[in-house]
């Protein structure tokens, strides 16, 4: 199968500037040319841009994107002034999901976790990553990972697995880190070896010395590691992931200039997650001083029941132009070519010959457009894998 966008303004990511006007030939799945005509190619499928953006399709990095139940309630209660450190101690915020996907079954779930894929993939998103982590217990982890592993096989771009093993901490299990670190984390070391272990370093949630307890565990059983960090503290967790290795610290919405930096001269990655702040409490990661000391930003939704209800990237974009200090053209690399490489998926997140044709079509004529408006789905068109996608 063969296909020729033609006429379109290609924004190519990573620094690369956009070209005004050009003719993207995909065969297969992979990008084989970018050429100033089309040079009369023959191809099953011409696509008419008439000068609008085609961009790579969004890699969303960090999402919960599989949950069950809502959190109505306890947003009315926020709205009234209530803290979501204090719902998440009394037994609501996460927990009250925890009790939702334990009720669940994993068809259930896994069939959830695919109607809001649909929907992201409407909104360009093509690569995404899901945790688990509403499970607390074996059994309703192992049930999350399979409902994964179920939603992506009918999916048809990338989804990337998450163990979130150290989420919230169950109050009816006495012995509650114990029991992740000597039996949950090795059921799910059997059954998905070599996936990434995360946690949420957080009062009320995962300690330091917790997280490094679960993490010295996992780097032993052959897992890399994610880390929450400073999202509302800063308690060393970012010092911690650095020291460990960690692939990437995620929140950073408490971090001092000087953390972030420090963050920046090493190989972990910053992700940052401003829907969080839009929704709950309006405080944003400093992403133009981590940026400017070369740090590896991405930006990602942070999908979920809670603190960031929302699956659009474009949204994301927007709100970190306003709120995070960044040009639209930092910003699509930030959800693009970066997160890509976090995943460990090179060879997508640019528009570059050999690349995984994973490709979206604004309605925009100019990508500033992106961080200018907000609302609605600026997304004419998705291209995944080289195959067009039915609107």
């Amino acid at each position: 199968m063969s296909l020729l966008i033609r006429n379109a303004r290609v924004v190519q990511s990573g620094g690369t500037p956009s070209l005004a006007s050009a003719c993207v030939r995909v065969e297969g799945d992979r990008i084989v040319s970018i050429e100033p005509t089309d040079a009369g190619a023959n191809v099953d499928t011409v696509i008419e841009a008439e000068g609008r953006v085609l961009m790579p399709a969004f890699v969303d990095a960090h999402t919960h994107a599989l949950w069950a139940g809502d959190r109505l309630d306890e947003f009315e209660m926020q709205q009234q002034g209530a803290a979501y450190l204090d719902i998440l101690k009394a037994g609501g915020g996460i927990l009250s999901t925890v009790r939702a996907v334990r009720a669940a079954s994993e068809h259930e779930l896994a069939e959830n976790l695919a109607r809001r894929l649909s929907v992201m993939l409407r909104e360009g998103s093509t690569t995404i990553e899901v945790k688990s982590g509403y499970g607390l217990t074996t059994a309703d982890e192992l049930k999350m990972l399979r409902a994964i592993a179920a939603a992506a096989r009918n999916f048809p771009g990338t989804i990337v697995p998450t163990a979130l093993l150290g989420h919230a901490i169950d109050p009816q299990q006495p012995r509650f880190i114990d029991t992740v670190v000597e039996q949950t984390l090795p059921a799910v070391n059997r059954e998905f070896p070599g996936i990434t272990i995360d946690a949420y370093c957080e009062e009320g949630a995962w300690s330091l010395a917790d997280c490094r307890r679960l993490f010295t565990r996992a780097r032993a059983l052959g897992h890399p590691i994610r880390l929450h960090a400073d999202q509302f503290n800063r308690l060393g967790a970012l010092d911690l992931a650095v020291e460990l290795g960690a692939r990437s610290v995620d929140h950073l919405e408490a971090s001092s200039a000087e953390d972030l930096r420090r963050l920046a001269t090493s190989p972990v990655f910053g992700v940052m997650l401003p829907a969080c702040g839009f929704h709950a409490d309006d405080r944003y990661a400093n992403a133009r001083a981590f940026l400017d000391a070369g740090g590896k930003l991405v930006l990602a939704t942070n999908c979920n029941p809670g603190s960031a209800p929302t699956s659009s990237m474009p949204f994301i974009i927007a709100l970190s132009v306003r709120k995070l200090g960044l040009s639209v053209v930092e910003a699509i690399s930030a959800t693009t070519s970066t997160p890509a490489e976090l995943l460990g998926l090179g060879g997508r997140g640019r528009i570059a010959p050999s690349f995984r044709a994973d490709l979206v079509l604004l309605r925009h004529q100019d990508e500033r457009l992106l961080g200018f408006e907000f609302g609605g789905n600026p997304v004419d068109l998705v291209i995944c894998a080289g195959r067009v996608m039915p609107a």
